[in-house]
């Protein structure tokens, strides 16, 4: 399953420039994951400070 960018998300961009594929936006109020273009590598949720992107 893709990933997706829970609230907690602090908007820091570190998730963007670990993703492979380019899934990975800025969105109104924080980050976003277009989750048909996700590829499911896990990179963002490793990179992320407080832990938002999670699979869903």
């Amino acid at each position: 399953m893709a990933y997706k960018i829970q609230d907690t998300c602090v908007s820091c961009g570190s998730c963007a420039s670990e993703c492979p594929v380019g899934a990975i936006s800025q969105g109104d109020t924080q980050f976003q994951i277009d989750e048909s273009v996700c590829i499911e590598c896990g990179n963002c949720a490793n990179v992320c400070p407080v832990g938002a992107p999670v699979q869903e």
